[in-house]
């Protein structure tokens, strides 16, 4: 991988046409960020956020729905061993990844590298969950009682914050993953997502 070069449109993936017509059918591609730790809320992001937690399958047909999480579930099986649990978490990354616009396999490389499919995992910093949240964007978006170990919850925030990332940097990915791991200037994290989604993620 070249630093600062990758972005969405340049991922090179058999079955490109498809991932178009994924891309296409997520209309609303909602938008937030975490910000750098001791700098102010930013307004703007909490109202996206607010509106993405608010928000009917992802799969376009039952063909390709089939084929994707039996491929996906047998490539999660040592992460979650529940069959049952496998398919209902293949099916909600799917849908909100697709959701907010993201590829599904990009979002599975970000919950493995950030927490290898715990939801419960809880950072040093303080982040929760399959996509590392932090919990102080609950109380910002008016939703104290919620909770980041709930899996829904989890993955619409934090492909929520990917996207909003991914729009500010115009679409480079490299740049994009720096920012949503709170490294940006290091290449370092977004490398690791890359490697994991070459060798464990990426759909044929």
């Amino acid at each position: 991988m070249i630093p600062g070069v990758l972005c969405i449109p340049c991922i090179p993936a058999p079955g490109a046409r498809a991932w178009r017509r994924l891309l296409a059918a997520a209309a609303l591609a909602w938008a937030a960020a975490v910000p750098a730790a001791g700098q102010p809320v930013d307004p703007e992001l909490r109202e996206l956020l607010r509106a993405a937690i608010a928000g009917t399958d992802s799969f376009t047909d039952r063909f390709e729905a089939e084929v994707w999480l039996t491929d996906m579930s047998q490539r999660l099986a040592p992460y979650v061993p529940d069959p049952k649990e496998r398919v209902a978490l293949l099916r909600q990354i799917h849908y909100e990844a697709t959701r907010a616009g993201l590829m599904p396999e990009l979002v599975l490389a970000v919950i493995h590298v950030e927490s290898r499919f715990d939801r419960y995992a809880i950072s040093r910093a303080g982040a929760q969950g399959l996509m590392q949240v932090m919990p102080f964007w609950l109380k910002e978006i008016g939703r104290p009682g919620d909770s980041l170990f709930n899996v829904r919850t989890n993955l619409r925030l934090g492909c929520t914050i990917l996207r909003y990332y991914l729009d500010k940097e115009k679409g480079n990915l490299t740049r994009a993953l720096a920012r949503y791991n709170g490294s940006a200037g290091s290449y370092r994290y977004t490398n690791r997502v890359y490697r994991v989604l070459d060798r464990h993620w990426r759909y044929e």
